[in-house]
């Protein structure tokens, strides 16, 4: 017992802590069970999205995968208000939150009406159907087909003043989209005998089939002049004439009185045209409506009207042309004046540069029937159907010769060419305002040589020219060679191409150091850079 005693109060103080060690687990570890009734778990709060169409309200859904549906729905309304394609900005967003108690989310067509409001007054641009047509590189876009029509019409007008032939869009079979291409074609005539419902009669019937005959057989006898009609019997477009239908701005439209000013004025355009038998520089002049002059200043192998014309030669015309040629063939009764071909007579010691005529040409009148074929308005080609001469024409006979002339080069090696063939501005007192050949500057002392092979002319001084020297060539020309330092050359000497004949220098009327180069035919200067090789 004394035993026992002597423990209890370590046994009491043991029973304390394990108690409290106890009461310390029951309170974090094990669950707590309320001492009065469990109250009922509310539900969870509804998120739902405000949308917003180009910063505007248009509603509050909690289905966001459908505004995106409503958004196209509202652009198809507005686009079948009108038959244009209408561009509009719309941008959505969304701004997510709680629903409010109370609160309902608004219907899909309540959103989609907001939304078609919203758009018509953010219409950023119309596009309207248009159609574009295109010539080459000339291209112009027009409203509708029926001012693309009236473009083209006018065009053909100009030429078919009795307006037989009518201007027609097709779908174009060959081409992978939806291309139009405009054609001609005679206008149907009305029938004079018809049946019943508008369609041809018996009598329309067999006077077609009879028409066709006639036409197609062979005739029995020679037709006379009245025989043959007499006016435009075909037209069409030489070039591809194709039309886009396109949506475009008002902006990139044109007005039909702007674009048929476009698509008729003309431009003149370089052209290449080749020698066939039987052709003249005045009949190429008639042909290609190009003054003969011109056509001489613009080929350097042309020297006048008598220049030798191969078969095969190709000459530079400037043509007067639109955008869009037409080509028409015309059949005409025709009293005209007309000329025989020129006859040439070789003559083997002459150069091609040398001719002489020997017998000057008369016009002669003639009735013709003929085909004329038109590009635009120049003449391309004539078919002559029936030819009564009044009077024959007289031909011009022209000797000419068939050795080719000397070449002309170059009378230096290097120089700066200082002052061209022309008019110019005196460069010092007594100089010509009109330079009849060309400068190089180069410095004293520099070799000058023969342009071409000849004899020499002159050889001294020349007043204004200084010293100078003049050569005599084969072919009729003569070159000139100015403002010298010395002369290596005299008067008859012999020359080659190339053979040095002076120095350069800056004697006579002269600003400084130069060569001062001539070439004369039938002693009138010319432009000597035309003729150097």
């Amino acid at each position: 017992m004394a035993r026992i005693t002597r423990y209890s109060g370590r046994i009491r103080l043991s029973f304390v802590k394990v108690a409290l060690a106890a009461i310390v687990v029951n309170l974090f570890f094990l669950p707590s069970y309320p001492l009065v009734a469990v109250t009922p778990e509310l539900p969870p709060p509804l998120y739902v999205h405000d949308v917003y169409l180009n910063e505007q309200a248009v509603g509050t859904t909690d289905d966001i995968a459908s505004v995106t549906t409503l958004l196209r729905e509202a652009r198809r309304n507005l686009a079948a208000s009108s038959d244009e394609l209408v561009l509009v900005e719309g941008e959505l967003t969304y701004r997510e939150r709680e629903l409010l108690e109370e609160e309902e989310i608004d219907s899909e067509e309540l959103i989609l009406t907001r939304m078609v409001n919203i758009l018509g007054g953010n219409v950023r641009e119309t596009l309207h159907r248009s159609y574009t047509v295109k010539i080459n590189d000339f291209v112009v876009s027009l409203a509708s087909k029926d001012e693309v029509i009236a473009m083209l019409q006018a065009v053909i007008d100009k030429y078919d003043e009795e307006r037989l032939y009518e201007v027609t869009l097709a779908v174009d079979s060959e081409r992978e989209l939806s291309v139009l291409t405009a054609r001609i074609e005679r206008r149907q005539a009305e029938q004079e005998d018809e049946g019943e419902n508008g369609t041809p009669g018996i009598k329309a019937g067999l006077t077609h089939v009879t028409d066709h005959l006639f036409a197609t057989a062979e005739p029995l006898v020679e037709k006379e002049f009245a025989d043959y009609d007499n006016g435009l019997i075909a037209i069409y477009f030489a070039d591809t004439v194709g039309v886009v239908e396109a949506y475009l701005a008002s902006s990139e439209l044109v007005s039909l009185d702007y674009a048929i000013e476009e698509i008729t004025k003309e431009d003149e355009k370089p052209k290449i045209y080749e020698v066939v038998s039987g052709d003249t520089l005045s009949g190429i002049s008639l042909k290609t409506n190009t003054p003969m002059d011109r056509i001489i200043e613009l080929n350097d192998s042309l020297v006048n009207e008598y220049s030798l014309l191969r078969i095969g030669d190709q000459l530079t015309i400037m043509v007067p042309e639109p955008e869009l040629v037409i080509v028409r063939k015309e059949e005409r009764y025709i009293e005209e004046y007309y000329n025989e071909d020129i006859i040439y007579i070789p003559i083997e010691e002459w150069y091609t540069t040398q001719m002489r005529t020997i017998q000057e040409p008369s016009a002669g009148v003639r009735h013709i029937a003929a085909i004329t074929t038109f590009h635009n308005d120049i003449i391309y080609e004539r078919e002559i159907l029936k030819e009564e001469v009044v009077y024959q024409a007289v031909p011009r006979i022209v000797e000419r010769g068939t050795r080719i002339p000397p070449t002309y080069i170059k009378p230096l090696s290097g120089g700066r060419l200082a002052s061209g063939y022309g008019p110019r501005v005196a460069p010092t007192r007594g100089a010509s305002t009109y330079h009849r050949g060309v400068d190089w500057g180069t410095p004293t002392g520099t070799p000058i040589f023969a342009s071409s092979g000849g004899v020499v002319s002159r050889a001294g001084w020349g007043s204004g020219y200084g010293y100078v020297v003049y050569i005599d060539h084969p072919d009729g020309r003569q070159t000139r060679y100015a403002h010298l330092s010395r002369i290596l050359v005299s008067v008859g000497q012999h020359v080659s191409q190339r053979e040095r004949i002076a120095l350069s220098g800056n004697t006579g009327i002269s600003t400084g150091p130069h060569l001062h180069f001539e070439i004369l035919i039938n002693g009138r200067q010319v432009n000597p850079l035309r003729y150097l090789n």
